[in-house]
């Protein structure tokens, strides 16, 4: 019998959407863009999560990096910006501690007064150029140290790095737009001026965001030493290292930290001059991040679910009003007062319910379209808690009009016209 009713009581809800198609539409509107708010960030932002996630764990979680500043920690102060660089034989240093498996001195030349901090090196082979190329010198290791994947050719060996050879290997969208991925090993390039031999191509780099180039596919690698014979006035060494295990992290950071703190003469009173960082700085970076997006959900959301509530609220009012015979005669053939309350709760409850559904397709239609620009992955948590949202809107709303109409008076409700 319970049963029967609600489904009544829907059914009626239902048909007052029918007749009143237009201002059933405006009354819900609001909920649907909340809902709809709600999927598309909380897509968004999933989808962007998941991406950082996996660049993190191509990255590995037993990998630090050394420098002379935080670079996840804002704009560095100009205390940090003069500080003593890292030297080559920092790098060996730390390579010679019990804990570290593998260390790789990274030196670049960038121009980061260009558009984006792209590099400025116009990279020339096969009749074509590439323009706002990064260039990067490195020693063997660093291939196993920052997992790089080559898929052509090979990377430069000791021999390379001890004889300066004039050597490279490509980025993915350098080699593609000079020669075409399988076809620049043995291939010269002009760099800088000077002559180059292609060893390899690196796979394409793994980017947090999704579409779009990524400029760290529009690089290349040389040796160490070869760099050096370029570029010699860049001397602000990056060191990245493997350890054996990651439950030793706190271990090697500390040996680390005494190693460097001795080598760099630091003070026993006086801070650390350098920065030790790994990938949890990323992610805590990417968390505050995500955090202020998600204050923007909420935000946004609320104020559409709430104006779609008024909207509610107002459509029952007048409801109640347009049938108030209708609830006097209910209640003379023995409607009681929770009866009335519950129909007219529910009917509000199914307009939300409606705006919501409404909102989950079109939230997942646009989140379904963004995967073509941004990284989007739909939330069964999301679309779940949105639809339920929607839903205790229309319960919140919905319970004065209802309140209201239970409360007619039958014989007043009666004499209306």
């Amino acid at each position: 019998m319970a049963f029967d009713s609600t489904r009544e009581t829907i059914r009626m809800a239902l048909d007052t959407l029918r007749t009143n198609k237009l201002r059933s539409g405006l009354t819900i509107l609001g909920i649907v863009i909340g809902v709809m708010t709600v999927i598309v960030i909380s897509s968004v932002v999933n989808g962007l999560n998941n991406n950082v996630a996996a660049v993190v764990e191509s990255l590995g979680s037993n990998v630090l990096f050394v420098f002379r500043f935080p670079v996840f920690t804002g704009k560095p102060t100009t205390e940090m910006l003069t500080r003593k660089q890292l030297t080559y034989d920092d790098a060996m240093a730390i390579g010679q501690l019990p804990h570290v498996t593998a260390v790789s001195p990274v030196l670049q030349f960038q121009d980061h007064t260009s558009p984006f901090g792209g590099g400025s090196t116009m990279v020339k082979g096969n009749g074509r150029i590439v323009n706002n190329t990064s260039l990067e010198g490195a020693t063997p290791p660093d291939k196993d140290v920052a997992n790089l994947e080559i898929i052509e050719g090979r990377f430069f060996n000791d021999s390379d790095q001890e004889h300066a050879s004039k050597v490279a290997v490509l980025g993915h969208d350098t080699a593609d737009e000079l020669f075409g991925l399988h076809d620049a090993v043995g291939k010269e390039i002009n760099v800088a001026g000077e002559i180059f031999t292609v060893v390899g191509v690196r796979d394409r780099e793994k980017t947090a965001f999704g579409g779009g180039k990524n400029p760290d596919d529009n690089m290349v690698f040389m040796p160490l030493s070869t760099f050096h014979n370029i570029h010699p006035e860049q001397l602000d060494y990056w060191i990245t290292l493997k350890y054996d295990d990651a439950k030793n992290l706190s271990l090697v950071q500390d040996e680390i930290t005494e190693l460097l703190r001795r080598r760099r003469r630091v003070a026993n009173a006086a801070p650390d001059n350098f920065a030790i960082f790994g990938m949890d700085s990323l992610t805590r970076l990417w968390n505050q991040i995500t955090g202020g997006l998600f204050l923007l959900l909420f935000a946004l959301s609320s104020v559409a679910l709430m104006v779609g509530g008024v909207g509610v609220m107002n459509i029952m009012l007048v409801s109640v009003t347009e049938r108030t015979r209708e609830i006097g005669v209910r209640k003379a053939i023995g409607a009681t007062r929770k009866t009335i309350m519950a129909q007219f709760t529910l009917e509000a409850v199914t307009l939300c319910a409606v705006g919501g559904l409404l909102g989950v397709l079109v939230g997942g239609a646009i989140a379904s379209g963004l995967r073509f620009l941004l990284p989007s992955l739909v939330s069964f948590w999301w679309v779940t808690l949105a639809f339920g949202s929607a839903c205790a809107i229309g319960l919140l709303f919905g319970i004065y009009p209802a309140y209201k109409a239970a409360s007619l008076n039958p014989i007043d409700a009666l004499r209306y016209e």
